[in-house]
């Protein structure tokens, strides 16, 4: 039976490479929602912005290190300033593809890569690396470059053994898909994220995203819920408190013009919606982040 084809994106690779080292050195990262059948492992060297992958959306920033299992729907959506073609900001990413199928069921079945194996099978989603082995993994990539044939293989394995050590992956999904995204609807979420965390500083309706969607708005609650776990209206509040929060700690605005630049018209609402999702309030967010 032929797999369903997910969202248009392939990585330029050899079909029998196992592992592929890519540098990604530009003004902003990808800001395309895709997915792969190659396991990822990102570090951000460079770069700061919004993480979607799968119902999870955060922050990402230099420094920060993950994992995504095959076929998770992702975007590392680089903060506004690195479209701005005046900025002199860059961004930079190491990245490494691993394409397990390239070694075959027979390897994968010999028995000293039975806990690899397992390990596979158990993991899915996406995770922030952390813990004692996370500057370990970052000495590899450092210098993954540089590194090939067998060389690069057991750079690789090393790499993920490391990966397979207790408490080092932090994870960021509530929700993880159990099947994949059809082309279609890959398009269909790529189109309605990119339209989301593009306009989220304006009001945005449930009919106007339901048309970027080509449903009706019965229909897209349903898609969308089952994709994210969240509502619409849910998603764009997470969407509009994380840009709040990034103001709130790298910005003098006021809190009322934080308030009103990302989208919120009602600034006790705003108060409000950060206190029920933040757990404190705005100020006492921001005098807490520069004590």
């Amino acid at each position: 039976m032929q797999t369903k084809k997910v969202i248009s994106f392939q990585i330029p690779k050899s079909s029998k490479e196992f592992v592929r080292f890519q540098v990604d050195a530009e003004k902003h990262f990808y800001d395309k929602l895709h997915q792969h059948p190659q396991w990822q492992l990102t570090w951000i060297k460079e770069g700061k912005g919004q993480l979607m992958v799968g119902d999870y959306l955060g922050r990402f920033e230099p420094g920060n290190l993950f994992l995504f299992s095959a076929n998770m729907p992702h975007v590392f959506r680089s903060d506004a300033e690195y479209f701005d073609p005046e900025t002199e900001k860059e961004s930079l990413g190491y990245t490494l593809f691993f394409d397990f199928d390239a070694l075959g069921k027979d390897l994968l079945e010999v028995e000293e890569f039975t806990g690899l194996n397992y390990w596979l099978q158990q993991t899915r989603g996406s995770f922030k690396v952390e813990g004692h082995v996370k500057q370990y993994i970052l000495n590899y990539l450092d210098g993954f470059q540089e590194c090939q044939g067998l060389e690069k293989i057991l750079a690789a394995l090393k790499i993920l053994q490391s990966l397979q050590e207790t408490s080092v992956l932090q994870a960021l999904n509530k929700l993880v898909p159990q099947k994949d995204y059809s082309e279609t609807e890959g398009k269909r979420m790529g189109k309605v994220m990119s339209y989301i965390l593009s306009k989220s500083q304006n009001p945005i309706s449930l009919k106007e995203v339901a048309d970027v969607a080509n449903l009706s708005k019965e229909a897209f609650c349903r898609f969308f819920k089952e994709r994210t776990g969240k509502t619409f209206t849910e998603f764009l509040i997470q969407v509009r408190m994380h840009q709040a929060c990034q103001l709130l700690q790298e910005s003098e605005w006021s809190i009322s013009q934080i308030a009103y630049h990302c989208g919120f018209q009602n600034l006790s609402y705003f108060n409000r919606a950060f206190k029920k999702t933040q757990g404190e309030t705005p100020k006492e967010f921001r005098l807490r982040r520069f004590n």
